[in-house]
């Protein structure tokens, strides 16, 4: 796993990128998606095509994780 903090100008929040590496060639985003979503304390907020994605303003007052913008690497395999 590869997290890199990404701060923003905001009160309320910070972002992590994170890059990890899975055994199951075969998962799909959509399988980490499911994981992610029925993880306890997360909250999944990933559809780019209405632009629904983790923002700070959706954090505050929540204890919540906000996870998003799941994707595959196609620049590095493995």
């Amino acid at each position: 796993v590869t997290a890199t903090c990404v701060r923003v100008p905001v009160p309320i929040a910070h972002g992590e990128s994170v890059y990890f590496t899975i055994e199951d060639e075969s998962a799909t985003a959509q399988d980490i998606m499911r994981v992610v979503a029925d993880f306890p304390g997360n909250v999944l907020e990933d559809d780019i095509a209405h632009q629904i994605y983790p923002q700070p303003i959706n954090a505050v007052g929540k204890r919540e994780t906000f996870v998003g913008r799941i994707r595959p690497d196609y620049e590095n395999k493995g």
